[in-house]
């Protein structure tokens, strides 16, 4: 009896879950044929393409920009920096972090650097990059590092001040040494401020490549987008901005999986 309720309510629960997805399929794609529908409207509205392009117009400029393969290299172009920066930007903002949150003396030496140059934009590094590090590559990919070891460094850090010391002096009296509490119990805790600074600084990423690619570059989105207004292609600007949205959703759900990864193979360890 016992046996047949425990298989029911996993069935029912399957079954919930399955019906929660495909209402939220549904809302989405709601949403998304709103904002179409309003799009074509303001666009009939206005009556003028060079101003507000039509979702057919802007269609048909994606399709050009796919039949000629520059869409794909900018899309390749701007990812690439984007990835590369920002992967070396965590690689160097969660150790930092860390640092920061269990030492004192680590937390007092850095917090005059942190804070100074937290609030200096990396635009503000654009000219100063190109003439250091050239127009290739680097400049980008630096800027894209500064933008994101900080933010990343200052979540990490508030995460690990924010583990209850009645956790670490738990498992210390259960006999863990040191070691295993920094990776049974504060790592495990400090995954989701480490997530929260990596999706800020992976928003902050994009902004700053489209900056830099829109002053010193020769391919990317943001090239895309600066270049076209030239030639008054305004369906190719909103087909690159509507490409920064689509290449941000891929990257939020990378990593709300990666989290989702950690936190479950943690908590088989554990």
């Amino acid at each position: 009896m016992q046996t047949t309720l425990a298989v029911e309510r996993v069935g029912w629960r399957q079954t919930a879950v399955k019906t929660e997805a495909v209402q939220r399929g549904a809302i989405f794609a709601l949403s998304l044929l709103c904002a179409l529908l309003l799009w074509s409207l303001l666009a009939w509205w206005v009556g003028k393409p060079a101003f507000l392009p039509s979702p057919a117009r802007t269609l048909a400029g994606a399709v050009e920009l796919l039949r000629n393969g520059d869409l794909q290299a900018d899309v390749a172009a701007s990812f690439g920096r984007i990835i590369v920066g920002f992967t070396v930007g965590t690689l160097l903002g969660i150790p930092l972090g860390l640092l920061m949150g269990m030492s004192p003396f680590v937390r007092i030496f850095m917090d005059p650097y942190v804070e100074f140059f937290r609030f200096i934009p990396p635009i503000a590094f654009v000219t100063l990059a190109v003439i250091w590090f050239g127009l290739g590559e680097t400049s980008k990919i630096v800027l894209i590092v500064y933008t994101t070891v900080f933010m990343v460094a200052i979540n990490t850090m508030i995460g690990v001040l924010g583990v209850e010391p009645d956790k670490r002096f738990a498992a210390l009296c259960l006999g863990a040494s040191r070691t295993q509490v920094f990776f049974h119990v504060i790592i495990p805790a400090v995954i989701p401020s480490i997530v929260t600074g990596m999706k800020i600084a992976m928003g902050n990423s994009f902004m700053t490549v489209v900056s830099a690619e829109m002053v010193a570059a020769r391919s990317g989105v943001g090239y895309l987008i600066f270049n076209s207004r030239l030639f008054l292609l305004t369906e190719w600007i909103f087909v690159g901005i509507i490409t920064l949205g689509i290449m941000g959703f891929i990257s939020d759900r990378a990593l709300r999986l990666l989290a989702a990864t950690l936190l479950r193979r943690y908590e088989v360890r554990m």
